[in-house]
């Protein structure tokens, strides 16, 4: 088993699985494009893929008619699945952040058209790595994880054996700054699993991960974790106990004031990674006096999915 580290002196933040987005209105779904800036098609244009299916969007009658005849049953499994993603994967047991809508504020790439690589020639969104096409790469035979660090952003790789999720063996397959992000927009349309990551020179991706959160958080969020040496004796021995009693590989804590005023302590430990829900999130929350709370005592401010 070979986990994907970060170098000396480069702090791991996060790691979640990710795939490109697949559309979920009727007119698109269970497709997704690959668009230059015209919205041609840029598939074959691509460094490297291999080829992948040509899809059609569905015509307006067509999708009528499915709505009429599947309607029920769609919006049952919405349901249970945005049941199923908000608990499910979510180690602590707290809620997912956002809810999912039916109404979405952008048609043109959500309900007429569904791009998951905006991109002009020579831009960052068309090094994406093809193994995150979930048409190309099935997750039955391999999954694709983002990893997180205080420097860049990475994607690897590694084959599925079903029912062994610590079977981790990861390939590099990209990375770039995280300089080269511009911004990260999350895409509640559906089952509020999508994100757009938005880059210095104009491309984007939409990528899709059942842990949106820890994915996007740090790609959001300012890190601005507190030193442990700023802490009190009190705090940082909350912290450092808190880590010693995490796997053998658990990096230092990362330390975070939450708005309430409570400190969020995170502890990542690469050995403990799960081949669907990414890296489990071990963390716990302490005052302002160094006191680790109960879970009952937390704000909705001190919860972390």
């Amino acid at each position: 088993m070979s986990i994907w580290r970060p170098e000396s002196g480069e702090t791991l933040i996060a790691r979640a699985p990710v795939t490109f987005a697949t559309g979920a209105a009727m007119r698109v779904r269970g497709m997704r494009w690959f668009r230059d800036t015209e919205r041609n098609d840029i598939q074959n244009e691509l460094a490297g893929w291999p080829a992948g299916p040509t899809f059609a969007a569905h015509s307006t009658g067509g999708t009528v008619a499915r709505n009429t005849v599947k309607g029920v049953a769609i919006a049952a499994g919405v349901a249970v699945l945005g049941f199923l993603f908000s608990h499910g994967g979510n180690i602590g047991g707290t809620p997912a952040s956002d809810p999912g809508t039916d109404t979405s504020n952008d048609r043109a790439d959500e309900v007429d058209d569904f791009p998951v690589m905006w991109a002009a020639p020579g831009t960052i969104a068309r090094t994406l790595p093809w193994q995150l096409d979930p048409a190309r790469s099935p997750a039955k035979r391999y999954r694709t994880h983002a990893v997180i660090t205080d420097r860049r952003l990475v994607i690897v790789g590694f084959p599925y054996v079903k029912g062994n999720e610590n079977l981790i063996d990861d390939e590099f397959l990209w990375e770039t700054p995280r300089s080269t992000i511009e911004r990260v927009e999350l895409r509640n349309f559906k089952m509020a699993l999508d994100a757009k990551i938005y880059f210095t020179d104009g491309s984007w991706c939409r990528v899709s991960s059942v842990q949106r959160e820890r994915l996007t958080r740090y790609l959001i969020e300012p890190f601005d974790f507190i030193p442990l040496d700023s802490l009190t004796s009190a705090q940082r021995n909350t912290a450092e106990t808190f880590a010693a009693a995490q796997a053998p590989d658990a990096q230092p804590p990362l330390v975070k004031r939450n708005p309430c005023g409570c400190l969020r302590i995170e502890v990542l430990a690469p050995s403990t990674t799960h081949a669907f829900f990414g890296h489990s999130s071990l963390n716990t929350v302490m005052n302002e006096s160094g006191a680790e709370l109960k879970i009952t005592e937390y704000h909705p401010e001190d919860y972390l999915t």
